[in-house]
């Protein structure tokens, strides 16, 4: 007979077969972390005590009292889980056991080469084997690959197996490899082998649905979670598995790991997470319970009988309630308005914890605002004050809200002199709940003087701005109004929206200033504003419109501003992408901003501004701060090629050789703004992606310009940076083009105003060009990691 093969069996209880690493995820820390590769360095994230431009209408004061938004887990809730998975073995060959002398030394050769080669180069050596390279073959390498941890030259050969005329699906090798890329929590590789072993119509064995799972879970990215999630439900709804505890508390973990107003999305999914825990009879956690209150507390709409159960299901099983779940008792009760379960729910809480967290005190004045009893918010809030000691900063926010709310005018302006004295920052939504209330009262005088105080003591802010600048155009006060339109249009920090627009339109309008009225029209049209103004003043401007133009009105054509064109040659060195066609006629600008970064929050609304008119219907269609997301882009236009062919020519990042002509001080600026940071010892760093040649010509622009600088780069990214004396120089250069109220954040020297260095350059390693002292760079040794 013939010569009998032995097999290699590559078994669960082998030294091939890893352990899945629990994952353990600390709630304080976000999954979602853009930017967060060691060649990237995010935005610095500041946390300071000066005015953020959100909005103030949808304005959370318990969230911007610094409480913390996330669900705080206990140490036992993390699990571990020591049985292995039971999965398919594979058998290939021993190497001795391959007849062919040749063939064996090949592929000896083949184990040896591959691992070493980058994807070009393995691709060519592989092609070079096609006229005897068959499945045994490569499936002989890949698992050689994997049996020496090399999984990503394993998933190499095995995507160059698959095209193949001979190649046959190997459902053991692709859940082997799978799970293998995913323990290494390569995500992106591991879930494009789970959609091959669907697309073939198999069921992913329960290793690779969990494998998968916690690799989601512990990457960075935008839909990390929502694909978890997803790949969870086709775990049980697919596979028909019964996930691990461990695997059902990560994911769980995961849902509230973020602030309540991203978490409270999974309500849902944290439910149906509970029914499987539930179902299979596994441990249920007291946060468990805690968690799903938690969540149900932050909806817009509380299911308070759905509470109640989660309570009585606590009590049932012996788990006394917590102070963190009696406190999102309270939340709930105070959206609801559920004065006895309140007070009961205080009571408990009184008994456990005889010195209450604020926050609790903030729901007990809601509740009370609810039914319309101001006065016992009033007394709750002078509680507050007595029994701790202290006021926060959402205490002062809710209660100046419900006293103007009622329009208790002399309590409420003696609290807001109150909380102004108190030294605290986060003024901006008192003193907008405060307007307001003048505002409907009529008392135009009282307004007037507290938007002069706020002034004095705030940044400038465009909702307080809008309510001020209504205010004159009400009362007729024209030239005021025109006075301050102009100062909201030329500050950056403020800016005007279609609000702002439509007021100063009515009042030229309604003051008969035709011409004026004509050019805010024409402004309104170039930035596709709704024109909404009163049926009458809409009809005379259209006859005005009539007469100035005889023929039919031609649709204004968009066209970069000077302005424009050096903020996107700024914020194109910082990082911002552009997006081709196919043919590459067509470019548009795609702007992603950093949701961590309080920097990129205020950036971002003076660029969505700065471009409105170039947005897409969707992203031009927002009612405030907090709804421009936190990316978007920019129509595709003819505008845009120029900046396309030098800037990201192949569809790649890339430095312009003519970049020394365009290196203004705004451009500088804005480069600076979108991608750089300033460290906590006040030096500035630039970030920026190209060859070392274009970095070569940026320095000896900037050199040209007496800013002195180094540079180091860290793989594809390289940093510019100014230290010292050097960083203050080139602050002067940017400063009148930061914006207002990033100066405080981003001025070079001082303290650091609360920054979190997050990317630690040293530039006197020996990586580095000091280009004040050589006057230019070898790419080959002085810009090597």
């Amino acid at each position: 007979g013939g010569r009998r093969h032995h097999r290699h069996h590559l078994l669960p209880s082998s030294p091939f077969f890893l352990p899945l690493k629990p994952l353990s995820l600390s709630p304080s820390i976000s999954l979602y972390t853009p930017f967060s590769s060691s060649s990237t360095s995010p935005q610095q994230l500041l946390l300071d005590s000066q005015e953020n431009q959100v909005d103030f209408d949808n304005w959370d004061p318990v969230s911007a009292s610094g409480v913390a938004e996330s669900f705080n887990f206990d140490d036992s809730f993390d699990s571990v889980e020591l049985k292995k998975f039971e999965t398919p073995s594979i058998e290939v060959r021993e190497l001795e056991d391959i007849p062919d002398q040749w063939r064996r030394a090949r592929l000896a050769w083949l184990c040896k080469e591959l691992p070493a080669h980058r994807t070009p180069t393995m691709v060519r050596i592989l092609n070079a084997q096609r006229k005897w390279f068959r499945q045994e073959d490569g499936s002989f390498v890949a698992v050689h690959c994997m049996r020496i941890r090399e999984n990503e030259a394993a998933f190499r050969v095995y995507k160059w197996m698959m095209p193949q005329h001979w190649f046959r699906f190997d459902f053991a090798l692709a859940t082997k490899l799978a799970d293998y890329l995913g323990k290494e929590r390569k995500h992106l590789k591991c879930r494009e082998i789970f959609d091959d072993i669907i697309n073939q119509g198999r069921v992913p064995c329960e290793s690779t649905f969990h494998i998968l799972i916690i690799a989601y879970l512990s990457s960075s990215g935008p839909s990390v979670l929502d694909e978890a999630c997803n790949i969870y439900n086709r775990m049980v709804h697919l596979g028909g598995y019964k996930p691990r505890l461990n695997l059902h508390n990560s994911l769980f973990k995961a849902l509230l790991g973020k602030t309540s107003s991203e978490s409270k999305q999974f309500l849902k999914q944290a439910e149906f997470i509970y029914q499987n825990l539930t179902s299979s009879g596994l441990e249920i956690h007291r946060d468990i319970f805690g968690g799903l209150i938690w969540l149900h507390s932050y909806q817009d709409v509380v299911d308070m009988e759905r509470i109640a159960a989660l309570r009585a299901e606590m009590r049932s099983r012996g788990i006394e309630e917590s102070k963190e779940v009696l406190v999102s008792v309270l939340r709930a009760c105070s959206k609801d308005g559920n004065v006895e379960e309140a007070e009961r729910t205080w009571s408990k809480l009184l008994s456990i914890d005889g010195c209450p967290p604020s926050q609790a005190f903030v729901y007990r004045m809601e509740v009370y605002a609810k039914i319309g009893e101001p006065t016992k918010s009033l007394k709750v809030f002078r509680r507050m004050q007595e029994q701790l000691g202290s006021t926060s900063v959402a205490a002062y926010h809710k209660i100046i809200k419900v006293l103007s709310k009622y329009q208790k005018l002399d309590l409420a302006d003696s609290i807001m002199s109150e909380f102004i004295n108190s030294g605290m920052k986060q003024l901006v939504p008192s003193f907008i709940d405060l307007m307001r209330m003048y505002s409907i009262a009529g008392l135009h005088e009282k307004l007037e003087s507290t938007f002069l105080r706020y002034r004095e003591v705030c940044h400038p802010n465009l909702t307080v701005f809008n309510i001020y600048l209504d205010l004159l155009v009400n009362t007729g006060n024209l030239s005021l109004a025109e006075e301050i339109f102009h100062e909201m249009r030329g500050n950056v920090a403020i800016g005007v929206d279609s609000r702002a627009c439509n007021s100063i339109l009515r009042g030229y309008m309604t003051s008969a200033e035709y011409v004026k009225a004509v050019k805010i029209y024409n402004l309104m049209r170039q930035k596709k504003y709704d024109v909404e103004i009163e049926s009458s003043l809409m009809e005379r401007l259209d006859y005005v419109l009539s007469l100035r133009e005889k023929v039919i009105e031609k649709p204004i054509r968009l066209k970069l501003t000077a302005e424009q064109r050096e903020v996107l040659t700024g914020s194109l060195l910082g990082g911002v992408q552009i997006r081709s066609d196919e043919e590459r006629r067509l470019h548009a600008i795609h702007y992603e901003f950093n949701e961590e970064s309080r920097i990129h929050s205020i950036f971002k609304r003076h660029i969505h501004d700065e471009f409105h008119e170039w947005l897409g219907s969707h992203d031009m269609m927002v009612d405030s701060t907090a709804d421009i997301p936190s990316s978007f882009t920019t129509i595709s236009h003819s505008d845009f090629t120029f900046y396309a062919d030098q800037f990201w020519p192949n569809g790649r990042p890339c430095i312009p050789k003519l970049i020394h002509r365009w290196l203004s001080p705004r451009v500088l600026a804005y480069w600076y703004m979108y991608g750089g940071y300033r460290t906590s010892s006040g030096d500035i760093l630039l970030r920026v992606k190209g060859s070392s040649e274009g970095v070569v010509s940026i320095l000896k622009a900037l050199k040209a310009k007496s800013l002195h600088c180094r540079v180091k780069n860290r793989g594809k990214v390289f940093w510019i940076g100014f230290l010292g004396d050097n960083a203050t120089f080139f602050w002067k250069v940017v400063e009148p083009f930061i914006i207002d109220e990033l100066k405080g954040l981003l001025k070079a020297g001082g303290d650091s105003n609360g920054s979190l260095e997050t990317q630690c350059i040293n530039f006197d390693s020996g990586s580095e060009s000091n280009e004040k002292n050589s006057g230019y760079i070898e790419p080959d040794t002085s810009l090597s990691d």
